[in-house]
Order: structure tokens, then sequence, then C-alpha cells
């Protein structure tokens, strides 16, 4: 018989990341690990990622994968042939559930839609589109390389040939009033399928927005306005169909992204590629691990020792409790004790302050339901504020 703990943490699922660290050029506001080169060497890059996911697949033997996720940088820029190897390889060194989620992030450029045929024959389920604006002024704005036209035709294209689609989009851009989300977003609904991201516009460390943003040259809407795009957006969506189950993913009961939901829910997962972080179970212990962030570096260690491993620790229950409470506050469904115990291996009273969930409750910012903790919208709105005040 699988005992309640078992059965708990497998709920959160087992995934596997693959980043693919290469983009076309870069855009203004983002820090991911992405980076521009003039040529990619394509089959010595998909040996490589094999061969360090086997070095995974070895370290967690029988561990049934719910959900692989390629995500980038750009990972439609990837040969379909590496990506029908990647998804053959999990098949082969892991059992995978029936219904296994592949995701592929994509950009809408005419080029890679081209791409979508032979990338669903390769194995891909679902797709995010990497769309960000509907307007071609804020498309510009953001360094992408589309225009609004062009990225609609992408969403329809991408409905033909993946069974399930999502798109991004990215609000509180400079000057943008309530009005005018409000129509950018009910162009959006009339073409997307069951899942959207909808994402605030924040300044990053070392992206080309902060520069701007220290010398004066880009001001965001302050507070009081981004809260206004943020209620318009979960009043709007949730009306959709498509309420918030995460702070910034909004989808139909059923067609939540079960990787990101592995995150969320404090699974197990494995992460390979340059920067790729992992949470796996290895004998027992619940790891920290990082791959080296850098891909000339990571290539060459991949290929003198099988995996480019700059990090791998054992988590304490205290730190895999701070985390699974700050991933988890992110979720419409909260945080369920049971879960949590199972998954950290101390209860969740134990790991809140409770003088401060008490002065959350009562301050409307988090509400307690039996052996269940959630934040409200308001306190989506403040959920830094929020964790800093239940840590225990």
């Amino acid at each position: 018989m699988i005992s309640t703990a078992t059965a708990r943490t497998a709920e959160a699922g087992f995934g596997v990341y693959v980043h693919w660290p290469f983009c076309r050029s870069k855009c203004p506001y983002c820090d991911f690990n992405s980076h521009v080169r003039d040529s990619v060497d394509q089959a010595r890059w998909r040996r490589a990622l094999i061969a360090e996911l086997d070095h995974w697949a070895d370290a967690t033997p029988g561990r049934r994968v719910t959900s692989l996720f390629f995500g980038g940088g750009t990972p439609s820029l990837m040969e379909p042939e590496t990506v029908a190897a990647l998804i053959a390889r999990v098949r082969q060194r892991w059992p995978v559930a029936r219904d296994l989620e592949v995701t592929l992030e994509a950009n809408p450029t005419s080029v890679e839609q081209a791409r979508f045929a032979t990338l669903a024959d390769a194995g891909v389920n679902r797709v995010s589109l990497g769309v960000q604006a509907l307007d071609d002024r804020a498309l510009r704005f953001l360094g992408r390389q589309h225009g609004a036209g062009e990225a609609l035709a992408a969403v329809a294209m991408a409905h033909r040939h993946f069974a399930r689609v999502s798109f991004d989009l990215i609000y509180a851009r400079p000057g943008q009033g309530v009005a005018d989300w409000r129509r950018e977003l009910r162009e959006a609904l009339t073409h997307a399928g069951e899942h959207l991201s909808v994402y605030q516009l924040t300044i990053e460390k070392q992206t080309a927005f902060e520069g701007a943003h220290r010398r004066g040259e880009l001001v965001l809407p302050d507070e009081d306005a981004a809260t206004a795009l943020f209620e318009a957006t979960a009043e709007m969506l949730a009306a959709s169909g498509r309420p918030a189950y995460e702070v910034s993913n909004h989808a139909r009961p059923g067609s939540e992204c079960r990787h990101n939901l592995t995150y969320w829910r404090y699974g197990d997962y494995v992460g390979i590629g340059p920067g790729a972080h992992g949470r796996p179970r290895v004998s027992g212990d619940k790891l920290a691990t990082r791959q080296h962030r850098a891909p000339e570096i990571w290539l060459d260690e991949v290929e003198r020792l099988g995996h480019a491993t700059t990090e791998r620790r054992v988590l304490p229950p205290a730190e895999q409790a701070e985390e699974a409470l700050m991933m988890g506050l992110r979720l419409g469904e909260g945080i369920d004790a049971a879960r949590f115990q199972a998954a950290t291996g101390v209860r969740l009273e134990d790991a809140i302050d409770r003088a401060g969930l008490d002065l959350m409750v009562a301050g409307g910012f988090v509400r307690r339901d039996g052996a269940t903790i959630r934040a409200t919208q308001e306190g989506m709105l403040r959920l830094d504020a929020v964790l800093a005040r239940l840590a225990a």
C-alpha cells in the first residue's frame, strides 16, 4: 500500500526541464540565461544535452516523469531533431505518465512558425508563445522581433498543430492605462486557448531596461496604476473562465501547466542545460542543483564529465519549508498542510509565524480554510511582504 505521504508527494509530479540558452536577440527586460551567438553546433549540443540528461536519469531511476519542459532562451530555435531525440531519451530512461505533458517555448516569428508541424511530430503537445503584446509600438519598445499580426498568425497556427496552446502578455508598460489594457486583453481573449500567462513588467538587474530606468528614461506606472491593471486582468480573465491559478497564470480548470504546478507544489524535478536549476530527491534527500551558466563552459564540462553541475547540496528541512512556503503561496489553491509536510518533513504550523499569520488574516491578505492557507487577491499584490511576515 502506498503511504499517504508518498501519495501526496506524487501528486506534485516529477518534471524534467531542458534549457536552451540561445536567442536571436536579447530583449531589454530579460534577465534569463539567454545568449546571442552567430552559429550553434546543433549536433554537438544535442549530444551534450542527452549526456547530461543521462547523468540525472542515473541519479533518479524509476521516477515517473509527468512533464518535460523546453525553456530558454528560445527553444523553438533548436532543431526539431534535437527536440525529438530528447523526448525519446526521456521515455527511454524513465517511466512516463500516459498523458506526459511536453511543453516548448517559442517566439511567434514566421521562421519559428514553420517548425510547428515538425515539432508536433517530434512529440511536443503544448506550446507557450512569447507574444508579450498585441500593439506594434509596444512590441518595438519590448525589443520583440515580431509584429502583432505575425503574433496572431502564430497563435492560429499553433492551435492547428498542438493540443494545448498558451501565450504570454506583459502589462504595466510605460503610459499604459486600464482602458487600453482592457481593449488589448479583449482582443487576446478572442484568440486565446485554455491558458494565458500575464506578467507585470518589472525592472530586473543587469538588463537594458535597468539602465534606462536608472537614468530616468523609462518610467513605469506607479503602484496604484499597477494595482488597477492587475485587478482588471484578474477580473477579465476570471470572467472568461480562466481564473488565476497562480499569480501570473490563468487557465480553465484542468488546463493548468502541469510542469509549473510541480514547481509551485514543491515537487521534484531535474534541470538540464546551462544554468538550469533542479530540486530532485536522490537517495531520500532533496537536493538543490544548478548547472554551469556559461554555454561554452557548460558544453566543455559535459563533454569532459558527462554533466556540468556546479551546485549539488542537500536541502535541510527548514530550507525546504521556506521554499515550499514561498512557492505554494503563489497558487490560488494555496498550501495544504498535509502536502506541505509530506514534501518537506516540516509541519506547516511550525514553518509559519503564528502571530504573523493572524495579522495577515485579520488584514485580509491571507485566508485560512481548515488545513489550507492561501493568499487573497490583496495578498497576491503584496506577496513579498506577506511572505516576510509569515516566515517563522
